[in-house]
């Protein structure tokens, strides 16, 4: 069989492509699994091995020994880490190279290692600030991290994660989402006076060294371009359409959304939520579309509405489509790999260091 060319694809019926995706499925068997994360849009996620968040995922792909490759149908960060965490034995292919993350986009490595410096130049970095990234960041950040003696969070540890650190050291430098960080923060009892915005673009990131000193959570200004969408108002909205709605929303949300929510989680641990309330719940859900689509599907029996009202998901992600995966999948069963994503040695080594002392803390 010649392999097609991507383009070509696209003149595929919606059925072709799924049957044709099948095919390469059952031909390729155990040696690939393919990971879907659950912002996924639905006609890939159907054909995953394996769902969950990013994190979760690359878990239980290292455990796949048998997956010579792991297909992840997600964003390049997650890609990454899928690479990190797996074995050496192992390969990692993202379906459509230009699948990136906005958030991550926001921070890159020399942005960090300047505001190390400058931060340094004011307090003593290397034993008073322990750096966290959030795994929505590029393998190069994890291992800066890994290298500083810092670790990494999910949205569903990052609590956790600032205790052990400052266990460690007075302070933290937590990037690249900020709202990820306060809400952390906050919820731990850390006053807003002792949380700060670092500002890449600004010197000294648009501090006062008195406020530097002051500080104990230093936040880089990052954010999820779609959970930046959910407003207040939003949630007035539907406390007066629905009576006695639950507002289930992402850290990733705005400090005033999240103080105004009943339940704050990972996606996860908004799709626990939701399936563990008794029939006639009603629920409105501030997280990317897909999920909250794919739990109205699941749960009829629930009233699940998308918080904001206007369509908001991840564009990115979006990206993967049933032709990419087809085609990737169609190539490797001719023995050709296509949009491998391999991170190097040394920066892996440490990005490693980096998340398994976050799987250790956890």
């Amino acid at each position: 069989m010649n392999v097609p060319s991507l383009e070509s694809l696209y003149q595929c019926s919606d059925q072709e492509l799924d049957q044709r995706i099948q095919a390469a499925k059952d031909r390729l068997g155990d040696r690939v699994v393919i990971l879907c994360h659950h912002y996924q849009r639905e006609e890939v996620y159907k054909f995953a091995d394996l769902t969950g968040d990013s994190l979760k995922l690359s878990r239980l792909a290292a455990q796949r020994s048998q997956a010579s490759t792991i297909v992840f149908c997600g964003v390049h960060f997650m890609a990454e880490v899928a690479d990190i965490l797996s074995a050496p034995s192992q390969m990692t292919i993202l379906p459509d190279l230009a699948a990136g993350c906005s958030m991550a986009d926001m921070a890159d490595l020399p942005q960090v290692e300047e505001a190390w410096k400058a931060l340094g130049r004011v307090i003593p970095v290397n034993t008073q600030v322990t750096p966290i990234t959030y795994v929505n960041s590029t393998a190069e950040l994890k291992a800066f991290c890994g290298a500083h003696e810092g670790t990494v969070c999910t949205s569903s540890n990052a609590g956790k994660i600032l205790q052990w650190a400052f266990a460690q050291r007075p302070k933290v430098l937590f990037f690249p989402d900020q709202h990820l960080g306060r809400n952390s923060a906050k919820r731990m009892g850390i006053p807003l006076d002792e949380i700060v915005v670092y500002q890449p673009d600004l010197p000294l990131g648009g501090l006062k060294e008195e406020e530097i000193h002051r500080a104990r959570v230093i936040l880089w200004n990052g954010y999820c371009s779609v959970h930046q969408m959910f407003q207040p108002v939003h949630v007035a909205l539907f406390r007066n359409r629905v009576p006695g709605i639950r507002i289930v929303v992402h850290p990733e949300c705005s400090m005033e959304v999240c103080d105004l929510a009943d339940d704050l989680g990972s996606t996860e641990q908004i799709q626990q939520v939701v399936r563990s309330a008794p029939p006639g719940s009603a629920f409105a859900i501030g997280t990317e579309l897909n999920l909250v689509n794919r739990l109205k599907h699941e749960l009829p029996d629930r009233e699940i509405h998308f918080l904001c009202p206007t369509i908001c998901m991840c564009s990115t992600m979006f990206r993967i489509d049933t032709q990419h995966l087809c085609w990737a999948l169609e190539n490797l069963v001719q023995g050709q790999v296509v949009n491998q994503i391999s991170v190097p040695k040394r920066e892996a080594a440490l990005a490693r260091i980096a998340l398994e002392r976050m799987l250790q803390i956890c």
